[in-house]
């Protein structure tokens, strides 16, 4: 059984604003809540690399191998800095738009799930995360943390979710005005150089 304590601590964390809540209200705000569901759905996935890595032990080796680290955050540096500007290009697949679904689901899917792939901070978080609550039983504590793993993402997926539809139900106030689109789009723009900013400055 998945125990409250856990429950809550991982509402909190999947609640808090990071770079995989940004890009689906992004999503949601650009391309309606059907692209937003599939923005959801690419960065719970993207979660499961780290989750296996934590499992098994793997992360370790990643937090002890300086140069693995690097090359793995400076990828996601690169990669935010380039939903930066795909956030201000005009047309480009994070700039809000008129028609819904411009950018196939998979293509959505398939950059939300690089966003958190190439966070190397997702295995360590995990690896610190999961083991508070296990049982104490080292014959089951392989079970128990896909299972609290498994739980989180449930959590991610249903959360991200909420905050599309949202993003989507606020779309129209926004492509009303041009003004306030060019200030949404160059925020966004500058939360992600933010985010990226943040992540070169992380250390093993």
């Amino acid at each position: 059984m998945v125990s409250t304590q856990f429950l809550l601590t991982a509402l909190v964390v999947v609640l808090a604003p990071g770079t995989g809540v940004i890009y689906t209200l992004a999503i949601g705000l650009g391309q309606g809540a059907r692209a937003a569901i599939w923005a959801a759905f690419g960065c719970t996935i993207g979660i499961l690399p780290h989750l296996f890595v934590a499992i098994f032990g793997l992360a370790a080796v990643l937090h002890s191998s300086a140069l693995l680290f690097s090359v793995i955050k400076w990828l996601g540096v690169a990669y935010l800095l380039y939903l930066a500007v795909l956030a201000v290009k005009e047309g480009g697949p994070l700039a809000p738009r008129a028609e819904r679904n411009a950018s196939s689901g998979w293509e959505i899917g398939r950059r939300a799930a690089l966003i958190n792939v190439l966070n190397p901070k997702l295995s360590l978080f995990f690896l610190a995360l999961l083991p508070p609550f296990l049982s104490g039983s080292p014959g089951t504590a392989t079970v128990e943390m896909l299972m609290l793993g498994a739980t989180f993402m449930v959590l991610t997926f249903v959360i991200f979710v909420l905050y599309g539809i949202f993003a989507a139900q606020a779309r129209d106030l926004f492509l009303a005005n041009d003004r306030a689109m060019r200030w949404l789009n160059r925020s966004i723009a500058g939360i992600f150089a933010l985010l990226a900013g943040r992540l070169a400055l992380e250390r093993a």
